[in-house]
Formats: C-alpha cells, sequence, structure tokens
C-alpha cells in the first residue's frame, strides 16, 4: 500500500515568488486603475465645467429708460449672451414657454427669468412710486441630477447678481440726493428668488433615484449573466462546484461553444423577467419610488437588463476565464463615472465625455430619467435610450457568436478539468 503524498504547508507555498507575482500585479493595477477612473471622474467638477446649457428668458416689456435704445432686461440679456469671459454655462435664450419645454425634457439644467415688469420696478426705486424690489427668478432642474441643478443654480444665481450691481452703479449715480438707507438699496436694487422650474416627487431622491435604479439593472444583468454562465458551466460538467467542504463534479454533456452561448443567452431572457419584476417590486411597491408610466418602465427595464445580461455571456465566450473582470469593466468601472448621472457630462474630463458617447450606463441611465422623472418624452433621451440599447444588444449578441464560432471552427474545444 502507497503512503499518501505529503501535503503541503501554507508557510512553505509562501517563499514562492512566482505565487505571488501574478495576484500582486493584477490586484494592483486594478486598485490604481479604479482609484484613477472613478476618482478621476468626481474631483474636480467645478474645473472640468463646459457649456453647462442653461435657458435664459427676457420677458421685459418695459419702455427703455430716458436715454438708452433698449430696456434694462434687454441689457441684461445682451451682455449675458455675448460675454466670453467664461465657458462654464451655455445661454440660449428662449422664451417662458420654450424654456418651461426645455426644463421638461430635460435639456437644461436650469434658467434665467427676467420678468416683464423688471423696467418698470427698476425705474420706480428712484421715485416714490416702489412697491416692490425689482426680482430676478432663478429655476432649477432637479431631474438633472442635484448637482447638476445645483452647479446651474450658482452660474445663474452669481449672474443675477452680477447684473443687480451694474444697474446698482447707475441708479447710484441717477440719484446723488439719496440718503444713506437708500443708496444702500440702489447699490443692489435686485433680488433673487429661487424656485423650482420642473417639480420632482418626494420620494425621487433629490433627482438620484434614476441612477440608483439604473445602477440596480446594470448589476442585475451583470451579476445575473455571470451567475448563469457559471450555473451552466458547473450543471454541464465544465466547472467544478464546490460549497464549502462539498465538492461535486457532474458528468460532461458534449456541446460546442456556439449552443452553449445560445444555451445561456436564452436563460439569460426568461431569468431577466424576474430579477427586473423584482427591482420593480422593490423600488416601486415597496419602498414607494415615484414613478409613472409602469408598463413602459417595465418593458424598458427588462430590455436595458438583459441588453447587459446578453453583453456579459458574449465576453465571457471571448474572453472565458477573464470575461468577468472584462465585463466588469466595460459595464460598471466605465460606466459609472461616464454615465452623466451624478456629476454632468459638462462638469467631467473630456476623457469621460467621450466614453459617455457608447458606454452602456449612460445610454440606460437617460432613458431611465425621460421615463421617471420627464414624462417618458422621446427628446429627453428616451429615443436615443432604445436606439443605443437596441444596438449594443445586437452588436452583443454578433460578437459573441462570431468569436464562438471561430472557436469551434478551430477545434478549441472547451475541455473538462482535472485535478493536478
Amino acid at each position: 500500500m502507497n503512503d499518501p503524498a505529503p501535503q503541503a504547508r501554507a508557510s512553505a507555498l509562501l517563499g514562492r515568488p512566482k505565487l505571488w507575482v501574478m495576484p500582486a500585479v493584477l490586484s494592483g493595477l486594478l486598485a490604481l486603475l479604479l482609484s484613477l477612473l472613478y476618482m478621476g471622474g468626481i474631483v474636480n467638477p467645478q474645473g472640468d465645467l463646459k457649456d453647462l446649457p442653461i435657458a435664459l428668458v427676457n420677458a421685459d416689456t418695459g419702455k427703455p429708460p430716458a436715454g438708452q435704445e433698449q430696456n434694462l432686461g434687454t441689457q441684461i440679456a445682451t451682455a449675458i449672451m455675448s460675454d466670453t469671459s467664461s465657458d462654464k454655462a451655455d445661454w440660449r435664450q428662449l422664451t417662458r414657454a420654450q424654456a418651461q419645454d426645455e426644463l421638461d425634457s430635460g435639456k437644461v439644467y436650469g434658467a434665467l427669468v427676467i420678468p416683464a415688469d423688471f423696467t418698470a420696478s427698476v425705474g420706480a426705486l428712484t421715485t416714490t412710486g416702489a412697491t416692490a424690489r425689482p426680482t430676478l427668478t432663478v429655476l432649477t432642474n432637479p431631474g438633472k441630477g442635484s448637482l447638476g441643478s445645483s452647479l446651474a443654480g450658482q452660474i445663474t444665481t452669481q449672474t443675477a447678481h452680477q447684473a443687480s450691481q451694474t444697474i446698482g452703479k447707475e441708479l447710484t449715480r441717477s440719484a446723488p440726493r439719496a440718503d444713506a438707507t437708500q443708496k444702500l438699496l440702489l447699490a443692489d436694487p435686485v433680488a433673487v428668488a429661487t424656485e423650482v422650474g420642473h417639480p420632482l416627487g418626494a420620494h425621487s431622491g433629490l433627482g438620484l433615484t434614476a441612477f440608483y435604479y439604473t445602477l440596480l439593472l446594470v448589476l442585475a444583468g451583470f451579476m445575473g449573466g455571470n451567475i448563469i454562465s457559471n450555473g451552466v458551466d458547473t450543471a454541464l460538467g465544465y466547472a467544478d462546484n464546490e460549497i464549502g467542504p462539498w465538492h461535486t463534479r457532474l458528468p460532461t454533456v458534449p456541446i460546442n461553444r456556439t449552443q452553449t452561448l445560445l444555451l445561456k443567452m436564452a436563460m439569460t431572457a426568461g431569468i431577466t423577467v424576474i430579477t427586473v419584476s423584482l427591482v420593480m417590486l422593490a423600488c416601486v411597491t415597496i419602498l414607494d419610488m415615484d414613478a409613472t408610466h409602469l408598463p413602459l418602465l417595465w418593458i424598458y427595464s427588462y430590455c436595458a437588463s438583459l441588453a447587459v445580461g446578453l453583453g456579459v455571456q458574449a465576453i465571457n465566450a471571448a474572453f472565458g476565464g477573464i470575461g468577468q473582470l472584462v465585463s466588469m469593466f466595460v459595464f460598471i468601472v466605465l460606466g459609472l463615472p461616464s454615465s452623466g448621472a451624478t456629476v454632468p457630462l459638462q462638469a467631467v474630463p473630456a476623457f469621460y465625455r467621450f466614453l459617455s458617447h457608447f458606454e452602456p450606463m449612460r445610454q440606460l441611465g437617460d432613458g431611465v430619467r425621460a421615463i421617471l422623472y420627464f414624462d417618458a418624452r422621446g427628446d429627453a433621451g428616451l429615443t436615443r435610450a432604445w436606439t443605443m440599447t437596441a444596438l449594443g444588444a445586437a452588436l452583443g449578441i454578433l460578437f459573441g457568436f462570431a468569436m464562438a464560432a471561430y472557436y469551434d471552427r478551430k477545434g478549441h474545444k472547451r475541455l473538462t478539468p482535472q485535478p493536478a
């Protein structure tokens, strides 16, 4: 009877440099890349901010002051539109109705409104007929995210205060006999009022529920796809099943790579029905998240999560053992900072704006945001989201089957794992 082979000890194996090299290199690179990619997208939004869309409404109908060709509202609007000292805002001069439409479709992050009686109310400050302080109104759009709405609010509020100070200098010169109290008022004569331009419900997470709901759909597709892939490999005998001290290996089912991928994708399509339904049950029914267009939300959620799941299966079929790592970068690591959900794309470095044109999370997030916050309007991003989701799913399917068929033609059969 042969003696059992001696068992290796961890203390002895720790002294083998080759055992350390690959895990250390991969873990270090992953930590470095995650840090650079995640923090790089949010570390300096003010510094990276460029061309944030903001509406400018000049509704002033007053007559020009004496000796001037334009009323004060037109003077302010002209000064804002012609100012080239900063590129942080992309001012869009619109009517009040047009501005509201762009707020309701998520095309602008906020608005500055000059009221119809602005010139008249400013002129009244130098007379005894003043009844109220002139007011410029800042409209916010929380549906574009709390940070994006805040950045727009800061820009519009600062612009309104600058306009007030400019007007104040003219008023002070025109009223040399004003007492100290009047001069203080005339120096900064315009009040700034902030209002919500496109209100959201109380259970909308201050404009963040769209992002987190999208993240749930991506994670459901990503994790579900990997669970299905591993489960199928185990069931077909191409991977060991080990739970705690229990280990099993099922008989190997003869099947090529193309048929295996077809099986995994078909199962993904079926199981995604369950996962998406449970996501909606938890978010909408149990947690009472504000949501309308529920049938449309479910259909879109299913297609979005399915597109991610199919992409995961395709990547796993193409890259094998490192497929899970590759799909994690494609759908999550690169997707989060380029989604434009928490930090506006106008406030991230150019690299992330480039990624946003094709990264899945941005496309899916635009669709969810349009359904949840902007009445499922196509011009709010839903049309583009449907198009990009369908295109992404189609490319994933074509890529996966092309690679699987190539491996089959080359005779790269999947081998049954053998113990060392």
